[in-house]
């Protein structure tokens, strides 16, 4: 079918035929999903957003929860990891305290993250979209930028066909769906993949990128908080357009460097380049409990748990770290913050437990209670540098080895098959109590 080139042609999103923009319908698959845009085949930058991740493989892993409404986070007294579309129509939030999720959807089903499966998952995406372009930018485990730029002989195709080919794929072989962004540039397409999720393709053009932003929201930009809004607001500017008309000298007078960056951004520039070397800075776990904790000895357990966590992502991720970072929250929702920088980097639990522990013993008192603990490796370092052989504590160095060969099993027969012991007093083929 010859498409005159003065009109834009659409793209089905079902099959992946072109035809004019003109019809409601694939004309191939009859589909209504399609994308149209004038620019849509110059567009090169792209932001992939998964849709509800969490919640959305809790639902693949167990069909009878399709039409429930899903909540992904810690007991009632923590919050709101994510949630299906099925809870935000009842008013369900991400970061909401879990007990406003509930007085909103009291039939809602909780499931405690399951950390390692998600993580694996979004290896497996990433992985897909490397195929696609070397330069994947990832934001989180569920979503990143990527420039598709040159692309087009290698995988014959347009960025957009590439990219509606790859969600397709991303749905029929792992499961979950996906929201597409594409634009001139980052800062737009970050946009354009929230504006129709989920399952969503938005196209924001550079010629329109003006008009698009005048009537948007502050809020709407990025590094625009709260608390920046409420600033702007009470200088009179509540839309972006308001922004527009601003001299940039003033703005930066008014906001320092933050102003030239709205000055910018309000008329949709953007020239920060899609990035593959975006640099992890730190490794964490924490879990919130459903009751406050006093007991030193179960702190420590939970403590060690966390750890092990962190041990295997650092290990996963091909990272060792340099210090060791303990937090706590009380109950009075006081946070307490706590690092120690170690002699020579590490990736062991066995070291990452006994340095946060001792970091732990000051604050656990037996009387304070706590509603919060977590702990983490930063100052990331090239694994090869990590844990050399103690010379002085001969003990470490047979931890270290035990470690290294329930790592091997683990990775032989699976995460589960065997478990690590404190070696604090328990039994030392015992695990901490899952939580």
């Amino acid at each position: 079918m010859s498409i005159p080139a003065t009109q834009p042609k659409a793209l089905c999103r079902d099959c992946g035929n072109r035809f004019a923009s003109t019809r409601n319908r694939c004309p191939s698959c009859g589909s209504p999903r399609m994308v149209a845009h004038p620019e849509l085949d110059q567009l090169s930058i792209a932001h992939i957003d998964c849709d509800a991740f969490y919640a959305a493989i809790e639902k693949r892993d167990n069909p009878d929860l399709i039409d429930k409404p899903v909540i992904v986070g810690g007991g009632r007294r923590g919050v709101v990891a994510t949630c299906c579309y099925v809870a935000r129509m009842y008013g369900v939030r991400s970061a909401m305290p879990m007990f406003k999720a509930l007085d909103a959807c009291p039939d809602a089903v909780v499931i405690r993250p399951r950390m390692d499966v998600y993580v694996s998952v979004g290896r497996q995406i990433r992985e897909a979209m490397q195929q696609l372009t070397p330069l994947v930018e990832p934001l989180s485990i569920d979503e990143a930028f990527l420039d598709l730029s040159g692309t087009e002989k290698l995988h014959h195709g347009t960025p957009a066909e590439i990219l509606v080919q790859f969600v397709k794929r991303i749905e029929q072989e792992i499961g979950v769906s996906l929201s597409v962004g594409l634009a001139a540039n980052k800062f737009l397409a970050k946009i354009a993949s929230d504006l129709d999720k989920p399952r969503g393709f938005s196209v924001i053009g550079a010629a329109e990128r003006k008009s698009f932003l005048e009537d948007k929201s502050t809020s709407i930009i990025w590094g625009v908080g709260k608390v920046l809004q409420k600033k702007l607001a009470a200088d009179g500017i509540t839309t972006v357009g308001q922004l527009q008309r601003k001299d940039p000298t003033d703005l930066a007078k008014a906001y320092g460097v933050m102003g030239l960056r709205l000055a910018k951004l309000c008329q949709g520039e953007d020239d920060r380049h899609v990035s593959n070397e975006r640099e992890t800075k730190s490794i964490s776990n924490e879990t919130t409990f459903n009751i406050d904790i006093a007991d030193p000895r179960e702190l420590s357990d939970i403590l060690w748990e966390l750890s092990e966590k962190v041990s295997f992502r650092a290990k996963n991720a091909g990272f060792a770290g340099r210090s060791v970072m303990l937090k706590l929250k009380s109950n009075d929702f006081k946070s307490i913050t706590r690092s120690r920088q170690l002699h020579d980097p590490t990736q062991l639990a066995d070291r990452i437990f006994r340095t946060a522990n001792a970091l732990l013993q000051p604050e656990a008192d037996g009387i304070k209670r706590y509603r919060l603990i977590g702990v983490g490796l930063a100052d990331l370092c090239d694994p090869a540098l990590a844990d050399p052989e103690d010379l002085v504590d001969e003990q470490a160095g047979k931890r270290a080895k035990a470690e290294k060969a329930i790592d091997a099993l683990r990775n032989k027969f699976g995460k589960e098959s065997v478990g690590l012991g404190r070696a604090l007093g328990k039994d030392p083929t015992s695990t901490a109590k899952e939580r």
